[in-house]
């Protein structure tokens, strides 16, 4: 059965990578939520996707090169401004977890090392997860394949995922020998002829960013095991459909 993942929270409504794009996530059943985590400049770690602070905030600046303090102080809902009661901060990872720690909600971190490899923040992430006892409700990936298996050294008993937006020829054999169970390409990729083999080698799918009713659909059909979306109450009512359930 096809899970819901809701990408950086209920990014489709609400501003993203925020808390209250978390918690509206978590009101509309959301089976997972995807968020993305960076690492200041005083070595605390923070939940927003991009490398500078330009798009979600509107003031220039680079997330590794300022302060918890300094990033709190913005507001992350720049991209909403005007239709927020209030500001959004940049909530850190440790925030997040206080919200979820009770859940049986899926989290999967993606850290945020593709650019910046943030030396040590794998560690500081495993602490995180070890505090709140959330390892076996986590996925750590990445685009950064070196940072995942990096992870996966400190602590082998997490899930961990491998982030793709290329056409990787041998998929499922790459990522089946580095010995990671679960491949997390972009939707479009997903051709049944690739999905058949990500499959022969019992590898877990988890795709991003699907947004369409239409591209649920194809993909619940596939098999795939979660998709990534921004809109979790529309995921929520056609993965229902696509189960025979109706509307949960």
């Amino acid at each position: 059965m096809t899970k819901n993942f809701a990408h950086r929270g209920f990014s489709g409504k609400y501003p993203e990578n925020t808390m209250l794009a978390f918690r509206k996530a978590i009101e509309v059943g959301a089976d997972g939520i995807e968020l993305d985590v960076h690492l200041t400049k005083d070595g605390q770690l923070v939940i927003i996707h991009d490398e500078t602070t330009d798009r979600t905030c509107g003031v220039s600046g680079k997330v590794g090169r300022m302060t918890l303090e300094e990033l709190r102080q913005l507001d992350a809902s720049y991209l909403w401004r005007g239709q927020m009661e209030e500001p959004n901060p940049i909530p850190t990872l440790r925030e997040y977890c206080q919200l979820v720690e009770k859940l049986p909600l899926v989290t999967n971190i993606e850290l945020k090392t593709n650019v910046n490899e943030y030396p040590g923040i794998e560690a500081k992430v495993l602490e995180l997860i070890r505090e709140f006892r959330l390892e076996d409700r986590v996925i750590i990936s990445s685009f950064n394949h070196f940072s995942v298996l990096r992870m996966r050294e400190l602590a082998p008993e997490l899930k961990y995922g491998l982030l793709s937006e290329s056409w990787v020829m041998g998929a499922g054999k790459y990522v089946h020998d580095l010995g990671i169970p679960c491949y997390h390409p972009i939707h479009g990729n997903l051709t049944p002829e690739l999905t058949a083999e990500l499959k022969q080698y019992g590898l877990e799918i988890n795709t991003f960013t699907v947004n369409t009713e239409e591209d649920i659909r194809r993909l619940a059909a596939l098999g795939i095991d979660a998709v990534i979306g921004n809109y979790p109450d529309m995921a929520r009512r056609v993965l229902a459909e696509c189960n025979g359930k109706g509307e949960a």
